[in-house]
């Protein structure tokens, strides 16, 4: 720097620096914290062009944030404004949950029956225009894109799609309507005496709705409970607390978390639960997180019940919310979850650590339930106490082209608009349609002739070796249309292995033998 030509700039720098080091020595505790202040001045008033100053210091934060933790993130004020929606009431538009990955929007799950899904909008696809707008690439801030999204119920919106396997982008002319967020995917007897309820997330009505779940199969004679999680990525904490002690004793333990500088906080069971003494099998899955692992860790870690699919996510980390003068918010880790015998819950996140099937212990971290002293793994995550690995050769290429390009949706939807009075007619009962229904010769060759204007190349042995995932699919999805999502989940299950191997334990006397001290 050359002195005489910028001695105001010097002096006010000058200024600055003693400002920051002496006259606020509180705000300069530490030296890396008066390297960051220092270069931030600095940069604000030295250098050569007017800058910025609040989008310095908000990609100062993303970047610092990026070097922790994945759930350590920052949030704009519009973002705040809309964080928590998914979980708590109702709202209307398409009826997508989605991500923003790279400027794009990534559709992460249509919601079931939804507008978006009755469209033929799938997962996996990216939504790069509204209405002739472009919303990819073009640094539109997430608030803006969901604004263009939403819409009075009925209004329609014009989407466009890049689908994987697609060549050319496709349009999607999608009817806005209310979208309930509800928790509970189907609840019913499964066999006399056992009870099935599929919880998707842990949200504000969560508990609401599974204690009245509850309390309806008890009335039926529910003496069992299997209590599906598969594919539940979490929620509100209480809500998985207030579940857990619906099955476990008063003052035991449920969850507790601790950090660095977080003291240990317990969560106790209050012993007032509608089902501490039946039969209870939890079902998990690579998918299961958060929430769901606080749920099926306390299961599992008070001997309470089973624990069957597949070794969790393992997300365990506890964010505290730290609100900012211009309305944005850090979520920031301050805390690990445990179970009740002391094992972290979340993965080693800079490890390389994957959760595949499942099938064996990613560490040899020991550990003893709290009754029976019967060993559990630690090393992140929840690994059931009866593995059921994925059976990966039923995802063939070509039932793999059939799923992203949408083909056995689009089939379902053509053949219920043409077939829904005459399927209604002659499966006056759900019962009736689910012993005698199946997915005929007619049925498969229309999704043949729509996979082969959608340009898939068919491969005999492939379509013979995946139909036996293709035919229950069609026919719980018509039973979903036909009647609602408990109809489509008594379809699937009968082929989803976890359930099957779940009513095996319950029936066999196996359920028994796992629960006993080692």
């Amino acid at each position: 720097m050359n002195y005489t030509e910028n001695s105001v700039a010097s002096r006010r720098f000058l200024f600055i620096y003693l400002l920051v080091c002496c006259i606020a020595p509180a705000l300069a505790q530490t030296p890396a914290l008066r390297k960051l202040q220092m270069a931030e001045f600095a940069i604000t008033n030295l250098y050569v062009d007017k800058v910025d100053e609040n989008k310095l210091v908000e990609e100062a934060i993303i970047k610092m944030l990026a070097q922790l933790d994945p759930h350590s993130v920052y949030s704009d004020a519009e973002e705040v404004k809309k964080m928590n929606e998914p979980l708590v009431g109702n709202f209307e538009g398409i009826g997508v949950q989605f991500n923003m990955i790279e400027d794009t929007l990534l559709i992460i799950q249509p919601v079931s029956n939804g507008p978006s899904e009755k469209a033929g909008i799938l997962a996996g696809d990216r939504i790069v225009a509204v209405n002739d707008t472009a919303i990819a690439g073009v640094k539109m801030s997430t608030e803006e894109i969901m604004s263009r999204l939403r819409g009075p119920k009925d209004s329609k919106v014009n989407l466009t799609i890049v689908r994987r396997g697609v060549a050319e982008p496709v349009v999607f002319t999608v009817k806005r309507d209310k979208i309930p967020i509800h928790s509970l995917d189907a609840s019913y007897m499964i066999q006399p005496g056992t009870g099935y309820i599929r919880v998707n997330r842990f949200g504000a009505t969560t508990f609401e709705e599974f204690k009245q779940a509850l309390g309806d199969l008890q009335k039926k004679g529910m003496k069992d409970l299997i209590l599906d999680l598969q594919g539940n990525g979490g929620g509100y904490l209480n809500a998985s607390i207030d579940m857990a002690n619906e099955f476990l004793g008063p003052e035991e333990l449920i969850v507790y978390t601790e950090g660095r500088n977080s003291q240990r906080s317990e969560y106790f069971a209050k012993g007032n639960g509608t089902f501490r003494k039946g039969r209870l099998v939890v079902l998990t899955d690579e998918y299961s997180a958060s929430a769901s692992e606080i749920v099926s860790g306390a299961i599992q870690d008070w001997d309470r019940g089973i624990i069957v699919g597949r070794r969790t996510f393992g997300k365990g980390l506890v964010q505290r919310p730290i609100d900012l003068p211009d309305g944005s918010m850090i979520r920031l880790t301050v805390a690990r979850y445990y179970t009740p015998a002391g094992r972290s819950i979340q993965k080693p996140y800079r490890s390389g650590l994957t959760e595949g099937t499942g099938a064996h212990s990613t560490d040899s971290l020991k550990y003893k339930t709290k009754r029976l002293e019967r060993t559990v793994y630690g090393g992140g995550g929840i690994m059931p106490d009866n593995v059921i690995p994925i059976d990966t050769t039923l995802y063939t290429d070509y039932y793999r082209q059939l799923i992203v390009k949408g083909v056995i949706l689009k089939t379902i939807m053509r053949y219920v608009e043409k077939n829904k009075g005459k399927l209604l007619r002659e499966y006056k009962q759900f019962n009736r349609y689910l012993d005698h229904f199946e997915a005929g010769e007619d049925l498969l060759a229309n999704m043949l002739q729509l996979a082969g204007e959608e340009k898939i190349i068919f491969n005999e042995e492939q379509y013979t070796h995946s139909l036996r995932l293709i035919k229950p699919q069609l026919k719980a999805l018509i039973a979903r249309d036909l009647w609602d999502m408990s109809e489509y989940f008594k379809v699937i299950n009968a082929t989803n292995e976890s359930v099957v191997r779940a009513l095996e334990l319950l029936h066999s006397g196996e359920y028994e033998r796992l629960l006993v001290r080692k």
